[in-house]
């Protein structure tokens, strides 16, 4: 994982191994995140590097982040949640999301076009930062999967692991572990997470929330 902006977009974020590559999803969306990044450098926020993406904060507070997926790039608001959406341009990025939401685009001329209401959007995020206005979540823990008890009495360590995590990453974890239909879909994403869980560690503490 990248510790730099700059490195971004020269290089991706260094999650996997398609940094640096042709195949790195930041390159398909440069020249649009790059058009995000002049129009954040106008601000008040300043830039740092967060998991792997540029990151722009107020007062040490995180705001926004810019970065690519598959089928666009984006800009996610910490706290989108709680601000006014006029334009219908925020989307959430998961069912269970409470705070972020996304700006998504598909291209350059989409942001040029449209600059003076990103403008607004990034105006009213730094605006929300600054009334320290919070996120009311939803901190209840959801009942264990079924499959999650029986890895429980399979692995040594994993149960009073799993219960020693802070209900928000008890939450984040069940919520993943129960999303797919299928038990043994449900059995492979607990045992994809164990070694995290033994580590202590949120299904999320190596990147952003959804």
């Amino acid at each position: 994982m990248n510790r730099s902006a700059n490195a971004y977009f020269n290089n991706g974020c260094g999650r996997c191994s398609l940094g640096g590559t042709a195949d790195c999803k930041v390159h398909k969306w440069n020249s649009a995140l790059l058009a995000l990044r002049k129009i954040l450098h106008g601000t008040a926020l300043s830039e740092s590097c967060k998991w792997g993406v540029p990151c722009y904060v107020l007062n040490n507070k995180n705001v926004l982040l810019i970065s690519a997926f598959k089928d666009f790039c984006c800009i996610s608001f910490f706290k989108g949640s709680l601000m006014e959406d006029p334009h219908a341009l925020l989307t959430s990025p998961g069912e269970n999301s409470q705070a972020v939401r996304l700006m998504k685009f598909t291209d350059q001329d989409q942001i040029l076009a449209n600059e003076k209401i990103i403008q607004q959007y990034i105006d009213a995020a730094i605006q929300l930062e600054k009334s320290n206005s919070k996120v009311s979540f939803d901190r209840s823990v959801p009942e264990p999967t079924d499959e999650l008890y029986i890895q429980m009495k399979a692995v040594p360590g994993l149960e009073k692991a799993f219960f020693a995590l802070t209900p928000g990453r008890q939450r984040g974890y069940i919520l993943f572990f129960s999303k797919p239909k299928k038990s043994a879909t449900r059995m492979a994403r607990i045992e994809k997470c164990i070694p995290l869980i033994l580590q202590g560690k949120g299904l999320h503490d190596d990147y952003i929330d959804k």
